[in-house]
């Protein structure tokens, strides 16, 4: 047996092309779902049960059920259940980022909860509203604490984008596919497509670790 391992710099723009469709679902994903889990956090700290308990029970939905099932059931089920039929695109920014909302949520809101009593008091003092006092006080400062959680969450959920080709979506891992299956050559073009999502997702967790010791220090 012998590998033809510069056969993957043949088909480079190929797998170029999926490498960008990947990014920029990532981004887009990343994007609303760190604007969504701000309100997933308020929803789950509200103190009203008609609020906090349907929050709760949509975190534990998206947390406890696989990310491809999701993916699935929002572009088969969903359009026989309330008749919306969406795109396989749309379907797979919608479930991605209900999915990591839900996370991030949960992430926002442990960065909240552990914010010291006497910030809340400040903001309190000051006569700020609810909603003055989670934009001004709470929410950067919780955001702070928590940007190694969210780093990684991020990191998942650029793995994660991978299962949005058994969609048809061409993404990096639809194209490796693809180039794979014509060249039969699989053990080369899908360690490619391995190497190159190590070599983005490396850095990130890189950055992630440094920031954790960082801010360990920084609370001791």
């Amino acid at each position: 047996m012998y590998f033809e391992w510069g056969l993957a710099f043949r088909f480079l723009p190929l797998l170029v092309h999926g490498l960008l469709t990947t990014l920029k679902i990532s981004a887009i994903v990343i994007a609303l779902g760190l604007v969504l889990g701000i309100f997933v956090a308020a929803g789950r700290l509200s103190k009203d049960p008609k609020i906090n308990k349907p929050v709760a029970a949509y975190i534990e939905i998206f947390r406890g059920t696989p990310a491809l099932v999701q993916l699935v059931w929002f572009y088969y089920c969903l359009p026989i259940f309330l008749g919306v039929n969406l795109p396989g695109y749309s379907a797979i920014v919608v479930a991605l980022t209900l999915n990591v909302a839900a996370f991030y949520g949960e992430a926002y809101r442990s960065g909240i909860q552990a914010l010291g009593k006497d910030q809340i008091d400040s903001a309190d003092v000051l006569g700020l509203s609810y909603l003055d006092k989670m934009r001004f006080v709470i929410v950067p400062q919780a955001f702070r604490l928590v940007i190694p959680v969210l780093l990684s969450l991020s990191i998942s959920l650029f793995k994660d984008t991978s299962l949005v080709s058994t969609l048809g979506v061409g993404d990096l891992m639809y194209q490796g596919r693809v180039v794979a299956t014509q060249t039969y050559r699989p053990i080369e073009i899908l360690t490619s497509v391995a190497a190159i999502y190590f070599i983005i997702a490396f850095p990130v967790s890189v950055l992630t670790r440094r920031l954790e010791l960082r801010m360990a220090r920084a609370f001791r």
